[in-house]
């Protein structure tokens, strides 16, 4: 892969690769699943509690891998071995197998499959009552012969085997190969010398095969992300355009929901029925309601209440709770706050650390000061309020229920409800500015500037009082 990330720790979908396999094996039905990794232990924190995990100390082969989880497998047992780096294997691939196994008697069946190139696989030797001789590794030159590469059945390194014969089978197996390996295809000679049969079990998709570089990961992820959309618009949800479209594995959408093209769904989000998300929209980790819709915006831990309406245009950060039928508009930045039910922040506004009550409405420009260089302060902003265009709130503050703020106020002190809050300069005009500046800017004299008839417009008022205020952030 050439990455300082593991493997099998790449995401596909949103799911790291090892999870795609496990996640089969539980819905399959399996009672125990075990993981083998290395000494380090990369793997565990992305397993989850149910997950066993047995440790190879070193990478001396798949047989040996198998062996470091002998204590996990009982005498009578059914094992399926899969691999970490096969995330598009199904459940029903693996149900599939175990049947096909436990009705043939066999001590062990292998998932095989025919590949137009089969380059880099092991090839199925098959004897001539159609049962499995063994299996040719092709790892390295001399691991398999002219005629032996020509096979096209491959071991799809999927195994089910009875666990007292698989446990004895691995104490005989040798590296007597061209790597000096423990090769787990090595067991099924091993077995045939005892007198047990070893059958195949062919699958019809080759796409459930594992991952080498990151050409297989974009190959597999493709395929994975089809099945999701498939299953979606099976299930009553339109996806516009499938191609432009990216919803990862664990997305729950409600039927009659509308994703329009290049939006993106990641991670936990749940989106409810009839509700429209795009285009051109990111949703991570959220919860949108019924009916609401997220145009051309961004959401990210925030919870869209029903009938919400975001966007276009707007960002909400985590902790963005917008209550049934409230607003986010244009140009709308909302971190840490809950806008209560159908209130309004329609444009030009960066609400922070607030709490904002039923049906207030919240005027373009508006910005909570929610950060004063050391610790976050809240505004709390109550029910049916109106706050004018170009309000300031100075947190810690509140605005009462009902109250109204002047346009272009600092609120730095809490407004009782019902009350109007106003906190700006006087307006001041000077009768004949525009004729007096024309008369000093065309007088050829020095000292022009210095007549005490013409105003000095130097961009200050001498009467201005300034304070430092809290930042937004």
């Amino acid at each position: 892969m050439r990455s300082a990330t593991p493997k099998l720790l790449h995401e596909v979908c949103g799911r790291a690769m090892i999870a795609w396999p496990v996640a089969a094996a539980r819905e399959a039905g399996a009672g125990k699943v075990v993981v083998v990794e290395g000494p380090d232990r990369p793997l565990e924190a992305a397993l989850g509690s149910e997950v066993a995990v047995a440790v190879q100390q070193e990478p001396r082969g798949t047989a040996d891998a198998v062996k470091a989880a002998a204590e996990h497998i009982g005498q009578s047992d059914t094992v399926i071995v899969l691999n970490g780096d096969h995330p598009l294997i199904t459940a029903q691939t693996l149900a599939g197998l175990a049947r096909s196994h436990a009705e043939s008697g066999a001590a062990a069946t292998l998932a095989t499959a025919v590949l137009d190139d089969p380059s880099g696989y092991g090839r199925v030797v098959r004897a001539p009552d159609g049962t499995v001789e063994r299996v040719v590794e092709t790892k390295a030159p001399g691991d398999a012969t002219e005629l032996e590469l020509r096979i096209r059945e491959i071991s799809t390194g999927i195994y089910a085997f009875e666990g007292a014969a698989l446990l004895a089978a691995l104490d005989e197996v040798r590296s007597d190969n061209a790597q000096g390996e423990l090769y787990l295809p090595d067991v099924v000679p091993i077995l045939r010398s005892r007198e047990r049969s070893v059958r195949a079990y062919e699958i019809d998709d080759a796409s459930e095969l594992g991952v080498n570089d990151r050409v297989g990961l974009a190959a597999v992820r493709a395929v994975a992300q089809r099945r999701i959309h498939e299953r979606h618009m099976l299930a009553g949800v339109t996806i516009v355009d499938p191609a432009t479209t990216v919803i990862d594995v664990d997305v729950r959408i409600g039927q009659d929901t509308v994703i329009a093209p290049f939006s993106s769904l990641h991670g936990a989000t749940e989106v409810g029925a009839g509700a429209r998300i795009g285009p051109l929209s990111t949703v991570i980790d959220a919860r949108v309601g019924d009916q609401a819709s997220i145009i051309h915006s961004y959401a990210k831990e925030a919870e869209v209440g029903d009938r919400v309406s975001v966007g276009p245009f707007a960002y909400l950060r985590p902790g963005a709770v917008l209550r049934e039928g409230a607003k986010a508009g244009t140009f709308v930045e909302i971190k840490n706050s809950d806008i209560g039910a159908g209130a309004k922040v329609p444009h030009l506004s960066y609400i922070g650390d607030a709490d904002i009550g039923e049906g207030t409405n919240i005027g373009a420009g508006t910005i909570t000061a929610n950060y004063d260089g050391k610790n976050k302060h809240r505004t709390s902003i109550g029910s049916g309020a109106f706050v004018s265009v170009d309000t300031m709130f100075v947190a810690p503050v509140s605005l009462g229920d009902g109250a109204y703020t002047g346009a272009g106020s600092v609120i730095t002190g809490d407004v009782p409800p019902g009350a109007l809050g106003i906190a700006r300069a006087r307006q001041k005009n000077i009768e004949g500015y525009t004729e007096r500046r024309k008369q000093r800017d065309s007088a050829s004299r020095p000292d022009a500037a210095s007549d005490k008839n013409v105003p000095q417009d130097n961009g200050s008022d001498s009467s201005e009082t300034r304070h430092a205020a809290p930042s937004s952030q």
